[in-house]
């Protein structure tokens, strides 16, 4: 075999494997995009999981509640019970011995009323009884059966409605879960975003790192030939190795704080932490400015964002809490009605026979009348009174946030565009130099120091331009938060959509 053929069967060989390697390292790294990251978050966020499991939890609670209104069937079984004792007898100064063997079960159907926060239900105690007792004229042995159903109703009077007011708070937990889910979204949305474009960032700095490097190593070459020649003088071959020094210490670091924040990025969107990923080169250069009513932002804020709702839940919890104040000490009362037939006899199909049979209703109404309390429930009134005005004033407060935070947005967006003009012609102006200079520089005119400065010059402008770019998209992100409007599609953000999403 030739030397020529083998030459060219080792370059097909190193060609294939570079092709497989290639292929590996493809397969290896995930293609990360924004949508993409945010997709992720959404399913694997350790922050977005909590908040998902909190409103499972809330929900949860509110079921077990809402169950707890409907009818509860219970059932008492008293399988066997015996006791013996020796009693005296007051009235005719005599000991005597008894013994009890009873069975017994007791059925109960409760409803608690809502509309009126009390319980009706219904009992019915069947069993069986034998006793014994010494007593002077006591029946020597007695065993029956015996059934007693009644109908009983208890009913709290003068008070607050408990029943309604503990439904109501899970239904506004229920409902600030769902809220708090919402604004983690948003929240959400806005972190992976800054965080996504500053791997991008950092990303991009390295390749530009790179490219500096691969010039500056082109330079030092062609300054090393010239030194070694007698061309140019040796302090000129001491500041290209200089320059490749720092060349490559610098994509050293940039490699490091890529790495470090891509390991943040994961962390934030729960991913495999010993995953790869690497972010598509992403085309910002065709931003456009957005048309943004600043007046329609601050309406559309006012009228929907999630938080004055919370402050209201917040007031309605006060005044729940002030509720309940009251009641410590009140005036208040018990009605319990009962109405029901009892029977007994020893032939069991013989209970309810008419000579057996007694009507036993029994009625009771008790009071619990306050005298003094030395000025207690007036203390802790005043207190809450506070507390509500407290969180009234918060309510006030967040408000004018809302304005504030929207109003300062805005400037932003408007000082973010002017800076994409001004870094835009900066990195023209830059491009247009460093060609100039590479030119005088390939022409002896230009010494390499010299030119790694107007190198630098130019990758600060196009870091410069992209980062200007990225802070405007930015800025419109949080105007959109802080609105729920996108002024990009000129659609405003539900906060229907934002709760219906926890269902998926």
């Amino acid at each position: 075999m030739s030397l020529f053929r083998i030459k060219s069967l080792q370059k097909i060989a190193m060609l294939g494997f570079a092709f497989f390697a290639v292929i590996q390292v493809t397969y290896a790294q995930e293609l990360l995009t924004l949508d993409r990251a945010l997709q992720y978050s959404e399913t694997e966020s350790p922050i977005i999981i909590q908040s998902k499991l909190n409103i499972e939890r809330v929900q949860k609670n509110l079921e077990a509640q809402r169950a707890a209104l409907k009818s509860r069937f219970s059932l008492e079984a008293n399988p066997l019970s015996f006791n013996r004792n020796r009693s005296f007898d007051d009235v005719r100064s005599t000991w005597y011995t008894s013994e009890n063997l009873s069975s017994n079960t007791n059925l109960r159907i409760s409803q608690p009323i809502l509309f009126t926060d009390g319980t009706i239900s219904l009992n019915n105690e069947f069993g069986w009884q034998k006793s014994k007792s010494s007593a002077t004229n006591a029946i020597p042995q007695n065993e029956r059966f015996y059934n007693n159903l009644y109908l009983n109703l208890n009913q709290p009077l003068f008070t607050y409605n408990r029943l309604k007011m503990q439904l109501k708070q899970l239904e506004l937990n229920y409902e600030n879960a769902k809220i708090s889910y919402a604004l983690q979204r948003l929240n959400m949305e806005r972190n992976v975003t800054q965080q996504f474009y500053n791997v991008f960032m950092l990303q991009e700095n390295l390749s530009i790192a790179k490219a500096e490097l691969e010039n500056t190593q082109v330079n030092y070459e062609l300054i090393k030939n010239k030194a070694d020649a007698g061309l140019v003088a040796m302090e000129e071959l001491y500041q290209a190795e200089l320059n490749l020094m720092q060349s490559q210490s610098t994509v050293e670091e940039r490699t490091v704080s890529y790495e470090n924040a891509k390991d943040q990025l994961k962390l934030l969107l729960g991913m495999d932490i010993y995953s790869d990923f690497v972010i598509l080169n992403i085309d910002i250069s065709t931003q456009e400015s957005v048309s943004v009513n600043l007046e329609q932002a601050i309406e559309n804020g006012l009228k929907n964002r999630m938080e004055l709702r919370q402050r209201e839940i917040d007031i309605e919890n006060s005044q729940f809490a002030m509720i309940q104040t009251k009641a410590q000490n009140e005036f208040s009362g018990d009605l319990n009605l009962r109405l029901g037939i009892t029977g007994d006899d020893t032939n069991l199909a013989q209970i309810y026979k008419k000579e057996n049979t007694v009507n036993n209703p029994s009625v009771s109404i008790s009071f619990n009348l306050p005298i003094f309390d030395w000025g207690e429930k007036k203390a802790r009134i005043a207190a809450q009174e506070a507390a509500i005005e407290s969180v009234q004033i918060d309510y006030e407060e967040e408000q004018k946030d809302i304005i504030l935070s929207i109003r300062e947005v805005y400037r932003s967006i408007q000082s973010q565009w002017n800076q994409i003009q001004i870094a835009k012609q900066k990195q023209n102006n830059a491009q247009l130099t460093y060609e100039i200079n590479n030119e005088r520089y390939l022409n002896g005119d230009l010494t390499g120091m010299d030119l790694n400065l107007q190198q630098q010059q130019l990758s600060n402008a196009r870091i410069s331009y992209t980062q200007a770019q990225i802070n405007y998209k930015i800025a419109l992100l949080n105007l959109k938060i802080q609105s729920l409007y996108d002024f990009e599609m000129n659609l405003p953000v539900l906060p229907d959509e934002l709760y219906l999403s926890t269902e998926n």
